[in-house]
């Protein structure tokens, strides 16, 4: 079995309220931030998946057997301040933010022996994946940048989903695969518009500034990808959506895996891309049955660009 571990400076307690047929309220509590997320679906998808991230409080205590329950390892590192935790109301078809604790800023002391922990343990992964913090100043960018270095010199595939300038350090650092949104690299200004000839273009630029392969996920429109100095488009099957949220972290889920795996490239974007766009007809955030994902697979095709 391929083994991962997913690094996460800010795991979440979350609460979504959803309406049942008959007009009654519904509470849903589960772990959640990016991390979470892209571990609920890489174990989904078969992958023994571990988390390496702090847990603490009343909401810490909540939130670890919440994550075992989803056949997630949690690597704890014990705080003495509470996770992040929220509160969204989804009764009205859209997500209504009721309450939001932020999480906090990891101590020196706590921050080093996370870091410690995600190295120590990546070494003897397949995969290591780096989640974003959810939350501003949780840790500084440079802790991206020493933790991708550090595993790739010893040769383990390092995994991005990231923005502004944690993806920037991440990069810096070297990376097996950067998966990032259109919509980031316009808002980073590292693309001139949503014209695929300027994403690819962004995609060459962060492959020069240290990532070997790069995925760009465009909503609704085929994903791109380079892989290596080969350019490609994604066509995947188009579904009435539920519910978009989730979908770019199974996705990246999804390639993790595939690399874990040992699945070429083509492979492993295929197999990210049935992840995400199966994902986009669930409620649930980066969820999905590994059987159907295996069964889509069959109708997502590479197009050479």
């Amino acid at each position: 079995m391929a083994t991962a571990v997913v690094f996460t400076p800010s795991p979440l307690l979350t609460v979504t309220i959803e309406a049942q047929p008959d007009g009654t309220a519904e509470l849903h509590v589960h772990g959640g931030g990016q991390g979470v997320w892209i571990a609920r679906m890489m174990s989904s998808l078969g992958c023994e998946t571990r988390l390496a991230g702090p847990f603490g409080g009343e909401s810490g205590e909540v939130l670890q057997p919440l994550i075992e329950r989803e056949g997630i390892v949690p690597l704890a590192v014990p705080v003495p301040y509470p996770n992040g935790a929220y509160v969204h109301d989804r009764r009205e078809g859209e997500r209504s933010v009721v309450a939001t604790h932020n999480p906090p800023t990891l101590e020196r002391h706590d921050h080093d022996q996370l870091y410690d922990l995600a190295l120590i343990e990546g070494l003897a992964a397949d995969v290591v994946v780096l989640g974003g913090p959810d939350g501003e100043h949780v840790v500084e960018p440079d802790t991206y940048r020493r933790l991708a270095a550090d595993l790739s010199a010893q040769n383990v595939p390092v995994v991005v989903d990231l923005s502004g300038d944690y993806l920037e350090a991440a990069v810096s650092g070297g990376v097996h695969l950067v998966k990032v949104s259109h919509e980031e690299l316009l808002n980073d200004g590292r693309a001139r518009s949503d014209d695929p000839d300027h994403l690819i273009e962004a995609a060459a630029k962060l492959r020069e500034a240290g990532a070997a392969n790069v995925v760009v996920s465009r909503a609704g429109e085929p994903a791109l990808a380079l892989l290596g100095d080969r350019a490609v488009s994604v066509q995947t099957p188009t579904f009435q959506r539920a519910d978009h949220r989730g979908a770019g972290d199974s996705m990246t889920a999804g390639l993790a895996v595939g690399t874990a795996s040992g699945l070429d490239l083509d492979q492993a974007l295929i197999l990210g891309a049935a992840a995400g766009t199966l994902n986009t007809t669930r409620h649930g955030l980066a969820t999905g049955e590994r059987e159907l994902i295996e069964r889509l697979r069959e109708r997502v095709t590479l197009q050479d660009l």
